[in-house]
């Protein structure tokens, strides 16, 4: 145990540290003094960490983005799990994402969550741990948080929460609450990411895992949280309510794209845009860059940010900002590109016509067709007309012989014209 010797120190001594400046404020052997040491530890832990969660977040999205090739990955190889693995990390080196990144910040504050554990520990046996002494062990054992000292747990015997000076009810009610809260706000962040964060219009089984999660964790916090001193309960609790209100930063500001929360997100800033004709901060800025830069790949959300501005008048461009489009309508090119010259052209629309100009027009448009039918008529008669022969024979009687009367019999029974085709003899 004596490898972890200087974590502990550090730990300890941030706690000193912090329950000697709360000490100006309340009694130093308060709940409040100690408590608030416990949750001021956490949050220098966590600012300490916001580059890890950094790293996390991205880490998850390039996760959500890869899983299509991934699963085509596992059905072509699905006979071959060496090569798939081979082509698993091929393509995790190709987007550079590493697989561990979302675990890292559970990681690297998981020391300090054992440490702390610890010290408390400690105290509840009466062993100065760390730089903790004797006067600061009698303190802490003297402070109550709602009447349960911070190094009982819920299942401690009533002989060892009497050493501590307090009773067994209300230690295990005042855990108890504190699992509740634990388990909870772990289970309200893992669900704002799964219904608000996520593409939903890519099924993977990456989603179906992080919906397992989502009721695994809250589980596990309650089953390990009875065994959890009240000061590590504190420390938990504090930092999934950090984990919950930075999630809610996160997604408000950089949501996933094809998310509920880009919609929400592309809204407000069409809404911004609108009113101000201006792009302002650096994270809108890459976002319009982003938007503008994916050409026809952009999903339902982000076509209708880009149509939303065209309708508006303006027109996002390539740098980040926006710019007057040349009219009041402008919608995007076939490419999904913002058509040149700042917008399209408005279409102009055909003027709806009234019921009395649609039946006159109607009216005009049969007049006219009847004159031309009739002058077509009058000019077919006078060519007929023209083409008769001077000679022509009288109505009745054909021009020629024999033949001619023939021909006229024959037309007039209905028979074609010309040479007729031999019957078979079978049929004469």
């Amino acid at each position: 145990m004596g490898i972890f010797n200087p974590l502990y120190d550090a730990v300890s001594w941030i706690i000193v540290q912090f329950h000697s400046l709360y000490s100006h404020v309340f009694d130093k052997d308060s709940g409040w003094a100690w408590g608030l040491s416990i949750i001021s530890l956490v949050i220098l832990i966590r600012i300490c960490l916001i580059p890890l969660f950094v790293k996390q977040i991205k880490s998850t999205r390039n996760m959500q983005a890869l899983q299509p090739k991934m699963k085509a990955i596992q059905e072509r190889y699905k006979s071959d799990k060496q090569r798939q693995s081979e082509e698993m990390m091929k393509l995790y080196k190709e987007t550079g994402t590493n697989p561990l990144s979302s675990c890292l910040p559970i990681l690297a504050q998981s020391p300090f969550f054992f440490a702390l554990y610890h010290v408390l520990s400690g105290i509840a046996s009466n062993d100065t741990i760390g730089v903790i002494d004797k006067p600061l062990l009698e303190s802490a054992q003297k402070a109550h948080i709602f009447g349960a000292p911070l190094a009982a747990k819920f299942m401690d015997s009533e002989e060892k929460v009497a050493a501590l000076h307090a009773s067994l009810t209300d230690v295990r009610v005042v855990t108890a609450i504190m699992i509740v809260l634990m388990s909870f706000s772990q289970f309200y962040t893992q669900r704002q990411l799964m219904t608000k964060n996520v593409d939903t219009t890519v099924k993977t089984p990456f989603m179906q895992q992080q919906k397992m999660l989502m009721y695994v964790f809250p589980i596990m916090f309650a089953v390990f949280g009875i065994n959890f001193p009240v000061g590590v309960l504190v420390y938990w609790l504090t930092t999934n309510v950090w984990t919950m209100g930075q999630q809610m930063f996160v997604i408000r500001r950089n949501p996933t794209p094809g998310s509920k929360a880009q919609a929400a997100f592309l809204e407000r800033l069409q809404k911004q845009l609108t009113h101000t004709k201006k792009v302002r901060g650096r994270g809108n800025t890459n976002v319009m860059k982003a938007i503008v830069a994916k050409g026809r790949d952009r999903n339902e959300f982000e076509r209708k940010f880009i149509n939303g501005l065209s309708k508006a008048g303006l027109v996002a461009q390539a740098d980040g900002s926006v710019a007057p489009s040349d009219s009041a309508v402008a919608t995007e090119t076939e490419d999904g590109t913002p058509a040149a010259g700042g917008g399209a052209p408005k279409r102009q629309q055909p003027k709806r016509q009234s019921k009395s100009q649609r039946q006159s027009a109607a009216a005009h448009g049969k007049a006219e067709s009847d004159d031309a039918e009739t002058a077509s008529d009058a000019k077919t008669s006078l060519e007929k007309t023209q083409d008769e022969p001077e000679d022509a024979a009288p109505k009745g009687q054909p021009a020629g012989g024999k033949s001619g009367s023939g021909n006229a019999r024959q037309a007039k029974s209905g028979q074609r014209k010309g040479q007729q085709r031999p019957k078979h003899p079978s049929k004469k």
